[in-house]
């Protein structure tokens, strides 16, 4: 019978061939799924044999994660804020780039908001403001049904779904006749020429319509620049996560509509929200 350490070893080889980065760290989290316990106590029971079933159940999980399927889509979770989301194919991996958008644009924010999340995709903005502005309403909105599911389940798993409206629909088609506090989003915003470039785990796995909006990757901040103004109340606010190299554009594109506008940088010092003001 084979050991926990040989298993892993092979495992943490057999990823390293397939090109995936943290590829000994990756292979005890699968294998920590499959034995039902946490990856830092594989290195105690290392000398345990493994079952045969447990032993072809890890095998398929390395043999997907060779195939670059991210990690998140095969044990089906990821952290953001401190809590966990669901996610699948339906909708993008949560990051840490997203969290300084949803911790700046709730330091603006108290009392009885009324917000909007436009793209929702797997919830993590609506799930984040909503937890930490506990008097906030979020309506949230996505074009996709398959990503709605996958928020109301994230939603409720986080103890927020009856501070959140689900609407699916285009971007802020469904908020007609209603004002907002805070309109927020993450749109696509990666240019169909940088496409090739992105990791396999992105280009192959990751839907693609929330990731890219074609030749002109600042297409939705245009939309939401134009049509955010007649939905906000009075001095309401418009913010989004925006691309490297974008923060500029967009910013002058929300002064243009009328916002005053401030920049903040993610923990990797990038230009990563913009927030705009509509002005007085």
């Amino acid at each position: 019978m084979a050991t926990l350490r040989e298993v892993l070893a092979d495992a943490g080889a057999r990823l390293t061939r397939a090109g995936v980065a943290d590829a000994e760290r990756e292979a005890a989290w699968l294998l920590a799924h499959v034995m039902g316990c946490s990856a830092g106590s594989l290195r105690l029971r290392g000398a345990e044999g493994i079952g045969a079933e447990q032993q072809q159940a890890f095998g398929d999980l390395v043999g997907r994660r060779a195939a670059r399927e991210p990690i998140q889509y095969i044990l089906g979770t990821e952290e953001f804020m401190g809590m966990t989301f669901t996610v699948t194919p339906a909708v993008l991996i949560p990051r840490l780039d997203t969290e300084v958008l949803v911790r700046e644009v709730a330091a603006l924010l108290s009392g009885p908001v009324r917000l909007a999340d436009i793209g929702t995709g797997s919830g993590a903005i609506a799930v984040g403001l909503a937890t930490l502005l506990p008097r906030a309403t979020v309506t949230a909105i996505d074009i996709s049904a398959e990503a709605l599911a996958v928020a109301r389940t994230n939603a409720a798993a986080n103890g927020v779904a009856d501070r959140i409206l689900f609407r699916q629909g285009d971007l802020l088609a469904p908020l007609a006749g209603e004002r907002f506090d805070a309109i927020i989003s993450n749109p696509p915003y990666i240019a169909e020429d940088d496409w090739a470039a992105l990791l396999p785990e992105v280009q192959q796995w990751e839907p693609k319509g929330a990731l890219t909006p074609g030749d002109d990757a600042l297409r939705f901040y245009r939309r939401l620049a134009a049509e955010s103004p007649s939905l906000l109340k009075p001095g309401g606010m418009l913010a989004v996560e925006v691309g490297i190299g974008q923060a500029a554009a967009v910013a002058a594109l929300f002064a243009l509509a009328g916002f005053r506008v401030t920049v903040h940088r993610d923990t990797g010092a990038v230009d990563r929200a913009v927030i705009g003001r509509l002005c007085d």
